[in-house]
């Protein structure tokens, strides 16, 4: 569903992504970690073509991302660390819009159902987003997701800020994106997150996956040992 074939990334000839191969199938969750400046947002920047690859290719459900940008975005939601939406508007307004963007109309009872699927309490729903927590903001990011059937979806360190309560909901949420057959992709600095939720682990270092892992093979413990091996290597 998402595959990146030898794709590098380089600014005025240092390599901020160096030949990175990978392949994500619908009903994975897989955890990118790394320190800032390992590649990790350089890597998401280019499945969502916001940068150009240097070489390379990535492509989202077999389709280059570079040639048919327009294209692959149909299958694909984005979630940064901050997610953007309109303050001033409510986060029914804000799904109402987004959705609309992408092409679809929603009943107002539809999208209502969207906002509770990803866990957003009914009351709030009418509200302003700028007296939203974090946390409330990614709910509807996932509501947005899900309105749209994204195949894919791109997570940039979204459990950053949340605490431990709204970090768990968020997992649970991916847990059943991941169920209803999406790929995702999640760079995080949060090893617990990684383990509790991703299927597979890339551990990335000045721009290169240096490891790679299945979580169910591994222990937390495992995972933070192999982790500070690589960043103190």
């Amino acid at each position: 569903m998402l595959e990146t074939i030898h794709l590098t990334k380089s600014y005025n000839g240092s390599k901020a992504l160096e030949d990175l191969s990978m392949k994500i199938n619908p009903g994975e969750i897989f955890c990118l970690l790394g320190a800032n400046g390992a590649g990790k947002t350089t890597t998401i920047n280019l499945l969502l073509n916001f940068i150009p690859p240097t070489s390379g290719t990535a492509t989202i459900n077999g389709i280059d991302v570079t040639q048919r940008p327009l294209e692959t975005k149909k299958y694909l939601a984005y979630i940064p660390e901050q997610v953007m939406l309109y303050k001033n508007l409510s986060g029914l307004e804000n799904l109402e819009y987004f959705t609309a963007l992408s092409g679809a109309k929603y009943q107002r009872t539809e999208l209502l159902c969207f906002l509770s699927e990803a866990g957003l309490p009914p009351e709030a729903a009418e509200k302003r987003v700028g007296t939203y927590s974090k946390g409330m903001r990614q709910k509807v990011g996932i509501a947005i997701a899900i309105a749209k059937s994204a195949r894919v979806l791109l997570l940039d360190e979204p459990t950053s800020g949340l605490d431990p309560k709204a970090a768990n909901e968020f997992s649970e949420l991916l847990k059943k994106m991941r169920d209803s057959g999406s790929a995702i992709l999640m760079a995080t600095h949060d090893l617990f997150r990684a383990k509790e939720t991703g299927t597979r682990v890339g551990i990335m270092k000045h721009g290169r996956m240096v490891a790679e892992m299945r979580t169910e093979e591994i222990g937390h413990t495992d995972l933070e040992r192999i982790y500070l091996q690589h960043m103190h290597d």
